[in-house]
């Protein structure tokens, strides 16, 4: 590891470049350069190369892959405490914007290089490449992230469970940085023998699983598919196979979902459509994820993905041999459903119907919409963190 820092930096910046550890973080690329703002009237550039560090003034005819930004004394206090980057984004003085595994990486890099720090990393799989991001030590929980979204929705779930758990937050193929195959299926078992996949990479032989929305989906299908390699499952505002009819699946069924390697795709107008659709599109969490969406959107492979999992969703059998609803009182691993009281994309009735298929599942309902990871974050992590105890106390007795 090599640093080189600008002398005419603020000093915790150069506190905080001198200490970067590539060791913690897979750059994944040659180079990347990251904007650090705020910690004067200046902004300065990280340029990541190899394994060397160099802070440099920003150069303004450069767009930066990632922008950090913070008041100079929220810098101040990550500069002096290694630990003090990642509570500072959890908690809001610290943004970090465009590519946030970048973002992320970079603040783990700077950290405390304890035994169970924030490690990022890119794990070799028979299904290619996937992208994680893990902490702490102990039982290991996997979390799948919903559609659209990638590992980075899942940050603070995995700050929450690290003290007592080897917490690993997923970025399934097709999205965020995992790799982007053109001719795989992207339904449910496919993202299963993913998952699985993972757990043989990791030599992981048995995990708790907690999935939001299309997560929440491939969590169920694991469980089902592989019940053996699954010890509880909480799933999120899972995404279900629609029970109302599908006006769309006949045409659906005839359209490539490759058609979006070739689609035009200019960012202005993506950012525009998905900023008018998504409610509380300025609230830093959301605005984040935002960012995480257009990054793989904008690209061919990621939108080609993107629209093969969303037609997937849509398309799923409820009924029948293979239904998603008659398999559905098979799923025998212990599981928690967390219901959004105010959900428009599943709606909290579908509750009565997972009652009725699996009786003996565990449900709470929170005050929130589609993400209570991120809505109601100490709820929902409390919830999980007895959820997962529950196992551990009736394995002692």
């Amino acid at each position: 590891m090599s640093t080189v820092t600008s002398r005419a930096a603020p000093p915790a910046l150069r506190r905080l470049v001198e200490r970067y550890n590539p060791e913690v973080f897979e750059l994944g690329r040659p180079q990347a350069r990251i904007r650090v703002a705020g910690a004067d009237s200046r902004s300065f550039d990280v340029l990541l190369a190899g394994r060397a560090a160099k802070l440099v003034p920003a150069d303004s005819g450069r767009r930066p892959d990632a922008i950090l930004r913070a008041d100079p004394a929220t810098w101040q206090s990550i500069a002096q405490d290694l630990r003090g980057g990642m509570d500072a984004f959890r908690r809001g003085r610290l943004q970090v914007r465009h590519d946030l595994h970048l973002g992320i990486g970079f603040l783990a890099a700077t950290a405390d290089a304890q035994e169970g720090g924030l490690r990022l990393r890119m794990i070799p799989t028979a299904n290619g490449r996937i992208s994680i991001s893990e902490a702490g030590a102990g039982p290991a929980v996997v979390m799948v992230h919903g559609l659209g979204a990638t590992k980075v929705s899942f940050l603070p779930t995995l700050a929450a469970l690290a003290p007592h758990h080897r917490a690993i937050a997923v970025d399934l193929p097709g999205f965020g940085d995992s790799d982007k195959p053109i001719s795989v299926a992207y339904n449910a078992r496919y993202f299963a023998e993913s998952m699985t996949g993972l757990l043989d990479a990791l030599e992981l032989d048995r995990a708790d699983f907690v999935g939001n929305s299309m997560g929440g989906r491939v969590a169920i299908e694991v469980g089902l598919r592989a019940p053996e390699r699954v010890r509880r499952i909480a799933l999120l505002a899972p995404s279900l196979a629609w029970l109302r009819d599908r006006p769309w699946a006949p045409y659906l069924r005839w359209v490539p979902p490759q058609l979006g390697l070739i689609q035009p795709a200019p960012r202005a107008i993506v950012d525009g459509i998905v900023r008018r659709v998504i409610p509380g599109a300025d609230e830093e969490w959301t605005a984040a994820g935002i960012d995480e969406f257009l990054r793989s959107y904008l690209t061919p492979r990621g939108r080609a993905a993107f629209y093969a999992a969303a037609r997937n969703i849509y398309l799923e059998e409820p009924h029948g041999p293979g239904g998603f609803w008659t398999r559905l009182p098979g799923l025998k691993p212990p599981s928690l459903f967390v219901w959004g009281r105010r959900d428009p994309i599943v709606p909290i009735r579908f509750a009565r119907h997972v009652r009725q298929a699996l009786p003996q599942a565990h449900h709470l309902e929170l005050d929130c919409g589609h993400v209570p990871q991120l809505e109601r974050p100490r709820q929902a992590h409390e919830a999980l963190l007895r959820f997962f105890a529950a196992r551990d106390a009736g394995r002692r007795r």
